[in-house]
């Protein structure tokens, strides 16, 4: 199993790969469905535990899918297959 702090550094090292091409759903208590969708592009820092971004910091087990280039890297589960 792939785990989504992995998941974006492997995107964010490796040649060929960029974190600006990915898209990243998290848990987000009271937004629309109870989720929200980042652009990889607004990351700034990868940390042990979380993420930032310019506005707030993200707990990698609160992160549902990441998708890049139209393919699905990490899924929390199936449920989270659905989200648009």
């Amino acid at each position: 199993m792939v785990y989504p702090r992995e998941a974006l550094n492997r995107l964010r090292w490796k040649d060929g790969e960029s974190l600006d091409d990915a898209t990243i759903w998290y848990i987000h208590r009271g937004a629309s469905g109870d989720y929200l969708k980042i652009s990889g592009s607004s990351i700034r820092n990868l940390e042990s535990y979380f993420l930032e971004t310019d506005d707030s910091s993200i707990p990698y087990h609160r992160i549902l899918r990441i998708d890049h280039r139209g393919k699905t890297l990490f899924l929390k589960d199936e449920s989270a297959s659905d989200l648009k």
